[in-house]
């Protein structure tokens, strides 16, 4: 498993956005941008199960990220991982904390009825920086 770059670790504490590739049928990509955040070792994502993210994450664990400094987007990190565990367990509080980054509200405003959360854990494989 690689580490991130210490260079490009503010990254994960700024309102970065990554932008999440997942294979769809017949070797077509799709690439969403999607919230996320670091603990340490795993980049940590969150999506609602059913969605396509979730489909095809567990469809396909190998998923890379792009994640891009908002302040100067030339300035990014791609990170090539796969998923090492999803669970529904935390993911409430988790996409809360996403919130809180990413918007400045205490809880995820955009809650559907009957949503179950997931929470993935990417272990990252090779991780390349890159600034202009």
């Amino acid at each position: 498993m690689a580490a991130l770059i210490p260079s490009h670790l503010d990254l994960c504490e700024k309102q970065a956005l990554a932008y999440l590739a997942t294979p769809l049928p017949a070797d077509a990509m799709c690439v969403n941008p999607v919230w996320c955040d670091y603990d340490g070792t795993h980049i940590l994502l969150n999506a609602a199960q059913g969605r396509l993210q979730d489909r095809m994450m567990r469809r396909n664990p190998a998923v890379p990220l792009c994640v891009a400094d908002p302040d100067n987007p030339s300035r990014y990190l791609e990170i090539r991982d796969h998923v090492v565990a999803m669970t529904t367990d935390s993911a409430e509080a988790h996409v809360d904390r996403l919130a809180h980054t990413y918007l400045g509200q205490e809880t995820y405003p955009f809650r559907q009825p009957g949503e179950v959360r997931v929470l993935y854990r990417l272990a990252p494989d090779t991780v390349v920086p890159f600034a202009a």
